[in-house]
C-alpha cells in the first residue's frame, strides 16, 4: 500500500534528524575522548616535571611514574579517596617516595600536594598539583609565583619539633604569606600528616615491586 506523500515525508525528515542527531552524538563523544585523552597525557607530564623538580632524575635509576603504588589515609593524607605515591630507587634500593597529599582545608577548597620524602626521613621538596587558591594571594604557593613553598626542604619530624609544625601566626616554625594565612596553614599541617604518614608506613611503602 503506497503512504500518502505528507507521510512519507514526515518519515524521510525524521530519519534525517535521527541521522544527524546519531552523527552529533559520535562527534560529542569523539571530541570528548579525543580531549580527555589530552588532558590526561598534559596532567601526566606536568606530574613528571614535578617529580623531576622535587627529585631529580640523576638521584634515582627508576621511572617513578611507573613505580607507584595505591595507599588510603584520610586522616594523614587528606583524602577518603585512594592517593599515588611514587617510590624512587637506585640499584633496587629505596630512595625516597613522593607522596600525592590533599590539604583539604585550603582557602577556596582542597589543595593537591606533591610531598617528596627521602629514605631518611627529610623533606626532599614540596610542590602545588592543583589548587583554587585567590590570585595574587593564597596561589603563591605556587612555585612559580614565589619561593614560600622551598621552605620545607630539609625539614623533617623532628626539625622542627612537631608542636612548631604551624605558622608563625600560630607559634610555629613556618612563614605565612602576606594577607594570606588559612591556606598555608592548611599545606604545614598537609605536609606534617604526610611526613608522619611516612615513618609509620615506610617499610611498606618500599615492599611491594614496581607497577607496570
Amino acid at each position: 500500500m503506497r503512504l500518502p506523500r505528507s507521510v512519507t515525508e514526515m518519515l524521510l525528515a525524521g530519519a534525517v534528524l535521527s541521522g544527524f542527531a546519531l552523527a552529533g552524538s559520535a562527534l560529542v563523544a569523539y571530541v570528548h575522548q579525543q580531549t580527555r585523552a589530552r588532558i590526561a597525557a598534559n596532567e601526566s607530564a606536568a606530574t613528571r616535571r614535578l617529580l623531576d623538580d622535587i627529585l631529580p632524575p640523576g638521584r634515582h635509576d627508576n621511572d617513578m611514574v611507573r613505580d607507584t603504588l595505591q595507599v588510603t589515609a584520610p586522616e594523614m593524607l587528606g583524602s577518603e579517596a585512594p592517593l599515588t605515591v611514587y617510590r624512587a630507587r637506585r640499584n633496587g634500593k629505596p630512595v625516597a617516595a613522593v607522596l600525592t597529599v590533599v590539604a583539604p582545608d585550603g582557602y577556596n577548597g582542597a589543595i593537591r600536594l606533591l610531598v617528596g620524602i627521602a629514605r631518611g626521613g627529610e623533606l626532599l621538596g614540596v610542590r602545588v598539583l592543583s589548587e583554587h587558591e585567590t590570585p595574587g594571594l593564597g596561589d603563591r604557593i605556587e612555585a612559580g609565583k614565589s619561593d614560600w613553598i622551598r621552605q620545607f626542604r630539609g625539614r623533617s619530624l623532628g626539625d622542627p619539633p612537631q608542636a612548631q609544625w604551624r605558622v608563625r601566626k600560630d607559634g610555629g616554625a613556618f612563614d605565612q604569606l602576606t594577607g594570606a594565612t588559612i591556606t598555608p596553614r592548611a599545606i604545614v599541617k598537609a605536609v606534617r600528616g604526610s611526613l608522619i604518614y611516612f615513618r609509620r608506613h615506610r617499610t611498606e611503602l618500599f615492599r611491594k615491586q614496581d607497577t607496570d
